[in-house]
């Protein structure tokens, strides 16, 4: 048998790859902007202003993302999707990546032809009524309808929970969220079901008196959400995780857009390496050394993300929890950046 070295067998292999699944990057470049999928509107999340500007923590990660690659974080463009498709668009390259509220499962990372690049907001499926409704406890909902969206993973969530707390509910199932929340609010069902950030952000933007309802105590799942890329492209998946990483790693280094600029003269390596005095980081992913400063210059660290669009400065006014940094009792760790 003729030997045949394994930097052959690599190479053949790599050869072998589609072209389209390993060039995100160039047409990126070639394009001038990121095509980003959002949300077809949610208020801290993925929502145009009065301006038609898009902002929002996911919309952060959009913004991010252009920085790191583009040098500009205004070079996205937002592409909305409901639900049902917007793994299609992800599948068939009319975005870039999935910035959209999505929960990381197992079937997502495996059967959609996506997966994963991080989580940016740790949440659970919950539950929102009227005061009018008289209950404090999803455990007194017996009988109740149940207004959820299809296409998430709400539905089984809810079925799953229901079966074991014995509680029988009559699901009211709606495709497009604008008309779930009209439902809701029109009284066609007694409760609204999705992730309690959903529900803080239906309550205060889109319910006229959000003093009558009531988030109820219950979390019923663990909605890890995230961004989405396509499989087959690791360069790309690369950048899109690294991206988010700097972010929580500057939080973590109390590096700030107002203090960035001071920061590049500090002697902490982490920073140097961070912020591109010490090259490498940039060169590992493609990019120019600069990456990470342009996302904390642009965009800022996750803690400001955070604040500003779902935290104390903003609306929803949700508390940081499970999205604190770990030194802080949270889950948010930035991996190593050396």
């Amino acid at each position: 048998m003729r030997f045949v070295p394994v930097s052959a067998v690599v190479l053949a292999l790599m050869a072998s790859m589609p072209a389209a699944q390993a060039a995100t990057l160039d047409n990126v470049k070639q394009r001038g902007h990121v095509l980003c999928g959002v949300t077809t509107g949610f208020a801290g999340f993925s929502a145009p202003d009065d301006k038609g500007n898009w902002t929002g923590l996911d919309i952060d990660v959009c913004r991010s993302v252009a920085a790191a690659t583009l040098g500009d974080a205004s070079k996205f463009k937002a592409v909305p999707l409901n639900s049902q498709q917007r793994f299609t668009a992800l599948q068939s390259g009319e975005i870039d990546l999935l910035a959209r509220n999505t929960t990381v499962t197992q079937q997502r990372d495996t059967a959609v032809g996506a997966i994963h690049a991080g989580i940016n907001f740790y949440d659970g499926q919950g539950f929102l009524v009227s005061k009018k409704l008289g209950v404090s406890s999803a455990k007194e909902l017996n009988g109740a309808t149940v207004c959820m969206q299809t296409g998430t993973s709400n539905e089984n969530t809810m079925a799953d929970w229901a079966r074991a707390n014995k509680v029988e509910y009559k699901p009211v199932v709606i495709e497009q969220f604008n008309e779930v929340v009209n439902a809701f609010v029109a009284g066609r069902c007694d409760v609204f079901s999705t992730d309690a950030s959903g529900l803080a952000s239906i309550r205060i933007s889109k319910m006229e008196n959000p003093d009558d309802y009531l988030v109820l105590p219950e979390i019923i799942s663990k909605e890890p959400l995230g961004p989405f890329v396509r499989q087959g492209d690791d360069a790309w998946l690369n950048i899109v995780k690294w991206s988010l990483q700097a972010s929580f790693n500057a939080e973590e280094l109390d590096v700030t857009a107002a203090n960035v600029d001071e920061k590049l003269k500090s002697n902490n390596p982490n920073i140097q390496r961070l912020l591109g005095v010490t090259p490498g980081a940039g060169k590992n992913l493609g990019l120019d050394e600069k990456w990470a400063y342009n996302i904390i210059k642009q965009v800022g660290n996750y803690g400001e993300s955070f604040e500003r669009n779902v935290g104390k400065g903003s609306p929803l006014q949700i508390e940081r929890g499970l999205n604190a940094l770990w030194i802080d009792g949270g889950l948010i760790y930035g991996l190593p950046i050396r």
